[in-house]
């Protein structure tokens, strides 16, 4: 039978422990930079060898809902500061910013699309209206989902 590669969703309960406590190491690294993989290993107990050979190939499903993700559409002035006063308001607003994308201006307007995941309870309308204030941006759009 040919083995194919892909993607598949395991409940963690039906897995080997060797594969949780991989889990685990890649957490606890993430969590702090400083960590070395080996200290990561002796903590959750495994060895090393293991953590390699699963580290690349084992990752946590984090649900998104795609009620929580904005796709923003910007038309910005191209003036210094004037993105950066934008994703400065995504911050004070508690949005997680999950992809920038600016086009080339074209007579002095950039096109900046960003995704956003919110965490909080920021109403639509709210967003769009703090944006629109900053001095400098010339439309909003947003978009639930991708």
């Amino acid at each position: 039978m040919e083995r194919s590669s892909g993607l598949v969703i395991v409940d963690e309960a039906v897995l080997p422990e060797v594969i949780v406590k991989v889990l685990r190491a890649k957490e606890l690294r993430a969590a702090s930079q400083q960590m070395s993989s080996s200290e990561a290993c002796r903590i959750v107990g495994i060895s090393r060898s293991a953590y390699y050979k699963y580290k690349d190939s084992v990752f946590r499903y984090e649900e998104q809902s795609q009620e929580n993700i904005l796709s923003l559409g910007l038309l910005l002035r191209d003036r210094q500061g004037v993105l950066s006063a934008v994703i400065s308001q995504l911050y004070e607003q508690g949005f997680n910013i999950i992809k920038i994308n600016q086009n080339a201006p074209v007579d002095s307007v950039a096109s900046v699309s960003i995704s956003v995941r919110r965490d909080g309870m920021c109403p639509d309308g709210t967003l769009r209206e703090n944006l629109s204030r900053i001095d400098g941006v010339l439309e909003v759009q947003l978009t639930v989902g991708y």
